[in-house]
């Protein structure tokens, strides 16, 4: 008869690996994908570096989890935006706003997700989810032309323009150390969002 796992034990299992992925991300955060060796995480996870394999099978597998994890919370929260109240040009204003806001706060992380160099199952995650945003800009756009709020464009081409524009105007800024003005870099960048989707700034 084969050994079955009790919820107990299940449970256990778990939050070990929820643990795990925690840590995960916070060394990824502080030194990117390339210094986040399995003994890092282990390390800061307070386990044997062997005890990583229990979770995931390879380091790929657990940075995949990281990347996907940290991602999805992003896409939700600009999802939340843009699907929101208020007129479309409103919410794009907003949604790019809150985007780059939440980068510049945590840029460890975010320059994470959206440059550091990275083996090729994060990158392949990385293209994956450039899709969803563009997905969500796409929407909001559509609704805006629909209501004759924004003029006629084909909302995938706008919406992959300006996935890209913001990725583009955020790296530096994440990737540096040196003092940047926030205020006045979301200020101009939810402006060059505004005027590629043909909304006043």
């Amino acid at each position: 008869m084969a050994y079955r796992k009790t919820p107990a034990e299940i449970r256990r299992l778990e939050a070990a690996r929820e643990h795990l992925v925690v840590r995960a991300t916070e060394v990824v955060t502080e030194v990117g994908w390339a210094q986040a060796s399995v003994t890092a995480v282990a390390d800061a996870a307070g386990i044997a570096a062997g005890s990583v394999y229990q979770h995931f099978s390879s380091k790929s597998a657990l940075a995949v989890e990281v990347f996907r994890r940290a991602a999805q919370r992003e896409v939700d929260v600009l999802g939340e935006v843009l699907e929101g109240d208020g007129d479309p040009a409103g919410r794009l204003r907003r949604g790019v706003e809150v985007f780059a806001r939440r980068a510049l706060e945590n840029h460890g992380l975010a320059y994470a997700l959206l440059a550091a160099p990275a083996e090729p199952a994060v990158g392949a995650e990385r293209l994956a989810f450039r899709r969803r945003y563009r997905a969500l800009f796409a929407a909001v756009i559509d609704e805006g032309v629909a209501a004759g709020l924004l003029p006629d464009q084909d909302a995938e081409i706008t919406a992959a323009a300006l996935t890209g524009a913001v990725g583009e105007v955020l790296v530096y800024p994440l990737s540096t150390s040196a003092a940047h003005d926030t205020d006045r870099l979301v200020t101009r960048l939810t402006a060059v969002a505004l005027r590629c989707a043909g909304a006043a700034p």
